[in-house]
Parts: C-alpha cells; sequence; structure tokens
C-alpha cells in the first residue's frame, strides 16, 4: 500500500481487522454511507475510497463547510487487512469567493475517527444477510 509523506500532525490513523480486503472495504464503504458520506472516487478493485459529507453551514455568513474522508486498505503488518483513514475539514469561508478559495485542513482531534473504526468492527462482525 503506498504511503503518503504526512507530518506528524496530518499522520492519517489506521486500524488492523481479521477479515479480507474485501469484507473491510464493504464495511468500510457502508459504515461511511450511514455516516451520511457519499462515495465519489475508487473501488474494491483499488482497494481505496474517498467520500465527502454533505456541505453544512459554516462559522461566518455564507460559509460552507464539508468534511472528506479517504480510505486506503491493504494487509495488514501480520494478517488480516490494515484500513487507513484521512478525515480532512474543507471551509469556504464565503461560498461567493471563486471556486477553489477553500481551505482543508487534517482533523486529529475528532470523535469520528474512533466511532469510524468500531463501527467498521461491528459491521465485519454482524451476521450476512442472505
Amino acid at each position: 500500500m503506498p504511503r503518503v509523506g504526512l507530518g506528524p500532525r496530518e499522520a492519517p490513523k489506521s486500524r488492523v481487522y481479521q477479515a479480507s480486503q474485501r469484507a473491510t472495504y464493504d464495511a468500510a464503504r457502508a459504515v461511511a454511507e450511514q455516516m451520511s458520506f457519499r462515495v465519489t472516487r475508487g473501488g474494491p478493485a483499488q482497494g481505496h475510497f474517498v467520500a465527502l459529507s454533505g456541505i453544512s453551514r459554516g462559522d461566518g455568513s455564507g460559509g460552507a463547510r464539508q468534511i472528506s474522508m479517504k480510505v486506503d486498505l491493504g494487509p495488514g503488518p501480520d494478517s488480516g487487512t490494515e484500513l487507513v483513514l484521512s478525515l480532512t475539514e474543507i471551509i469556504e469561508a464565503d461560498q461567493s469567493s471563486p471556486q477553489g478559495m477553500a481551505t482543508q485542513t487534517p482533523l486529529n482531534d475528532t470523535p469520528l475517527y474512533e466511532d469510524f473504526f468500531r463501527s467498521v468492527e461491528k459491521a465485519l462482525r454482524a451476521p450476512v444477510k442472505e
């Protein structure tokens, strides 16, 4: 799995699951969708996906806020599948500003990481519906 050259402040968080890469991908995608994220690219064959939350009102007048989720999957260090999660907050101070004027900040101190990992684990333990 390719590693992205990020500093410690921007380091993604990871968890290893004792499940196949495909099962882990399916669980992670289902959890992202349950959390109201929309997958915009990627797939099981690529071993990753990128998803966006809905756009919410920002702090300022006319501003907007959105969260980007990047999930990468690959072989775990010893066995299983390693899931690497990166969350980035996208803030546009004024929606009337030209496109591309938003700022992006890695989210590190948020319970979203643990919520996501816990929900993926729960999804992997859930009985398969036939």
